[in-house]
Order: C-alpha cells, then structure tokens, then sequence
C-alpha cells in the first residue's frame, strides 16, 4: 500500500483530449466578487494556452562574467478554441457584442478545465477578462465529408493555474 503523501508525488501524465471550457461572467463586469457561469463547450481543440517573460538585462560595470537577469513584462498568447460548427450561436453572439457599434467591450472569464482517465477534474486554467478578437466560420465545399470547424480567437489579460473543485477552488 502506498502512503498519501507518495501518492501526491506520483506523476500520471494527463490526455490532453480530455478538457471541457466554461466562461463565466468576470467579476470586474459584475461588479460583485461572484463569477457567474454562462455558457461552455465541448472544444476539438485549445491552443495558446502560454504566457512568456521578456527579462531585463542589466550590464553592471565590473561584473565580466554574464550580464544580471531580471524578471520583464509578461505576455499572454492569443487562445484559439475550435469545435464542430453546431447551430448555438453563442460565441458568435458574444463576438457580435464586442464588435457592432463600438460596443461595450463586454469582458468573459474562460475556464479550461482538464479531467483524468475517471472523469475527475485533475487541473483548470484560467483566462482573465477574455475578449473574443476573432470569429471564423466553417470553410463550405460540397465536394467535401468533412465535419465543418468553427475557431473563436480570445484575447486576455492573465492566465492562472487553479485548483479543482476537488480541492476546495483556491488559486495555486
């Protein structure tokens, strides 16, 4: 029998075929500290799901040997979901009220969730104040079989690690 705490340490690698996306109203657009969910979905695909540090480099008279690193500006990668082209409009809704009349620009939470060979929640990234900054249909061929896609292009301004509901919600 192997303790708790070893159990804890094991690394299983998780199928990145198994994940699911929420969006939740954010709580700067309610202006209360609860998120709301909205909407999800069943994505075929999540990528740029990345955040990259640009460091500092400090030239210190003397020091021959290296230049000081210091942390830089963080930036976040576009996030493209993709999903079979279904008749819920709801993303393409929520890309129509950003960009008709310069509309308010109304901000989600996205939550990507990943799950284990059980079905159990095992990690879930959040997208803070995501903006939709673009929506592609599906391509039409009638000589085509294939499934048509849909892509939604998001905009954000973070990107945190956070629990699972199974160990109580917090922010790692």
């Amino acid at each position: 029998m192997i303790p708790n705490e070893v159990k804890e340490n094991l690394l299983y690698p998780l199928h990145v075929f198994r994940f699911h996306v929420e969006f939740q109203t954010d709580s700067l657009t309610t202006g209360g500290g609860e998120n709301m969910p909205l909407c999800g979905g069943a994505f075929s695909e999540c990528t740029g799901l990345e955040a990259s540090m640009e460091p500092k480099v400090i030239k210190e008279g003397g020091r021959n040997y290296g230049d000081a690193q210091r942390s830089g500006p963080v930036t976040f990668s576009t996030v493209i979901l993709k999903r079979g082209m279904t008749t819920t409009r709801d993303l393409w809704k929520w890309f129509e009220l950003v960009t008709r009349d310069n509309g308010y620009a109304y901000r989600l939470a996205a939550i990507v969730r990943m799950y284990n060979n059980q079905g159990e929640e095992r990690l879930a990234w959040k997208l803070d104040k995501a903006l939709p900054i673009k929506f592609k249909a599906a391509d039409l061929n009638a000589k085509g079989s294939e499934v048509g896609i849909e892509e939604l292009h998001l905009a954000h301004e973070g990107l945190s690690l956070v629990n699972t509901s199974s160990s109580g919600g917090k922010k790692q």
